[in-house]
């Protein structure tokens, strides 16, 4: 009986050695479609447009109303500054 105690005690001990201490906060992906419901209370940053020719990948980071930072990935037309 003493042995099983001290094995669960031991079992115990690993898993909260191996347990994580600190929350981490997880960033939400947001999917690209024809409409997208977005709750933006604060943009974080978002890619600079300046001098950028053609279609590029673009990246808006920001936080909803409940503090959850999301990440949109999405595709936009550039300001060429020496179009004709």
């Amino acid at each position: 009986m003493k042995l099983l105690m001290l094995g669960f005690a031991a079992l115990l001990a690993t898993g909260s050695a191996f347990a994580s201490t600190t929350d981490s906060p997880t960033v939400i992906h947001d999917k690209t479609g024809f409409f997208v419901q977005m709750d933006v209370a604060k943009v974080l940053s978002m890619t600079d447009l300046s001098d950028q020719c053609g279609v590029i990948p673009a990246k808006l980071d920001y936080l909803d109303h409940q503090g959850r930072e999301h990440v949109f990935d999405y595709q936009v037309q550039g300001h060429c500054s020496n179009e004709n």
